[in-house]
């Protein structure tokens, strides 16, 4: 048998199928992988946004605030995974519909792919920045096809090859974190950041770094059930990813809130969400450290788009390793699109739009109108309690598009004192509940149990 086959076949019997899973994962487990997903460049370089524009502490309390918002509807939506087996794609079939959720899918993929895009990207740029010194040689669209090519082969292997790698790389990305915020705090004190003049012009304020902050938990909220169905028992997922993501998103934001304040402070002018700055600032360490973290990170967004169009559609399924194989394809030839880069806040905002309205209504569906249980029948392929009308929930559909519209018009058109992200989410919330609360789910007799899906430990 030869290595695609004996791989193939590794991944068709270790739980990369579509179908629900039981978790063996500890809480421990789940918090080393979430600790390494987010000491990533991307959430560094997102601090990097936020000065001059604002002063450090109030970028500081927008990154403690909009991480811990974040995380509640990360953790929440990750339970459900653990409770039902499935992956987050795969839960949108309770309130969206079994063919509806098809578009719940096909937007995950995109928003995957664009952020496997934008690392891939930074790594390449970080590392032609250190080929060019030492070479005079430069060309950033190669490295990041490289780094993606790297990051593809670590995907195929599944969450398996992922629980085992990423422990190890968060320990080294942390260790070099840590000389970073020593260099920076021992030349300058919090109180000099928080000294620095603010720029008007930069046109951000706290409120808009608190949405900013909010839509990257919503970005990896995606990847919450995929991860956390493999947790041992929901307190494992809950914890373990609660306290994973926290501390590895508030630690990256403050690095580069601290990074860039810190060659500001020493009289630099550097460029926001630049890596090349921060290697020219702090040296070669920092760019090793941008580079494994895409490593860490950027598998997970390979494997979550691959675990996404492997349960596209309920009933019927993709082999995993075809189907990495091909978007892994995809991505490494969107790498070489480096004028994304330059739309970053934007891609953002999108992600909001996308995906807040979709988990206000997951969680009113599941915990409020289905009483915190789904059936069997979110397995099937049509029929059943999730078909609806024609495979899908127009209720589910119509709340989306005024959440997404909501979020565009309170950001672009009338921005509003507390931003959007959190208005968008209470909406979403609010408007999905009225429209469905007379199909609640009656409490379920003893007897009926057996039909409920559950993995619960």
């Amino acid at each position: 048998m030869n290595l695609y086959r004996r791989l193939d076949q590794h991944l068709e019997t270790h739980s990369e199928t579509g179908h629900p899973v039981t978790g063996h994962l500890s809480g421990r487990r789940i918090f080393m992988i979430w600790l390494a997903a987010n000491l990533v460049v991307t959430t560094m370089l997102t601090g990097t946004l936020f000065v001059p524009g604002i002063g450090y502490g109030a970028a500081a309390t927008a990154i403690l605030i909009g991480t811990l918002v974040g995380a509640a509807v990360l953790t929440a939506v990750g339970a459900i995974g653990t409770r039902t087996g499935l992956a987050t794609m795969a839960l949108t079939r309770g309130p969206f519909g079994l063919r509806g959720s098809m578009l719940t899918v096909a937007a995950n993929v995109v928003v995957l792919m664009g952020w496997s895009w934008v690392q891939a990207m930074l790594a390449g740029i970080t590392v032609d920045h250190l080929v060019s010194g030492f070479t005079g040689w430069s060309n950033p669209v190669l490295w990041s096809v490289v780094c993606e090519i790297i990051v593809v082969s670590l995907a195929i292997f599944g969450h398996s090859g992922i629980a085992k790698v990423e422990p190890w790389l968060a320990v080294f990305i942390l260790v070099v974190m840590g000389y970073v915020f020593y260099l920076a705090l021992s030349a300058f004190s919090v109180t000099d950041f928080q000294a620095l003049p603010e720029d008007p012009g930069a046109e951000m304020t706290s409120i808009t770094a608190l949405d900013i902050v909010i839509a990257t938990a919503i970005s990896w909220t995606v990847l919450s059930a995929d991860f956390n169905r493999f947790a041992r028992t929901p307190r494992a997922g809950v914890v373990g990813s609660g306290l994973g993501y926290t501390t590895s998103t508030v630690l990256a934001m403050l690095l580069g809130l601290t990074g860039i304040s810190y060659l500001i402070a020493s009289g630099s002018s550097p460029e926001a969400f630049d890596p090349v700055a921060f290697v020219e600032g702090f040296g070669t360490p920092v760019a090793v450290v941008i580079f494994f973290s895409v490593m860490a990170t950027n598998t997970m967004a390979v494997y979550g788009m691959t675990t996404s169009a492997v349960g596209f559609r309920a009933g019927r399924r993709f082999r995993f390793l075809p189907t990495a194989l091909v978007l892994g394809g995809i991505s490494v030839l969107g790498s070489t699109w480096l004028a994304l880069l330059d739309q970053f806040t934007d891609f953002l905002v999108m992600i909001s739009a996308f995906f807040i309205p979709v988990f206000a209504i997951l969680l009113i569906d599941y915990y409020v109108l289905r009483r915190a249980r789904y059936t069997r029948d979110i397995l099937e392929a049509s029929g059943g309690d999730y078909w609806y009308r024609h495979g899908a929930n127009w209720r589910a559909f119509v709340v989306w598009v005024a959440g997404a519209a909501s979020i565009y018009c309170w950001t672009y058109v009338w921005p509003l004192a507390v931003g959007a992200s959190i208005p968008a989410f209470l909406l979403s919330a609010a408007a999905y509940l009225a429209l469905s609360w007379h199909t609640r789910t009656p409490p379920l007799p003893t007897s009926d149990s057996p039909a409920l899906l559950s993995t619960t430990r």
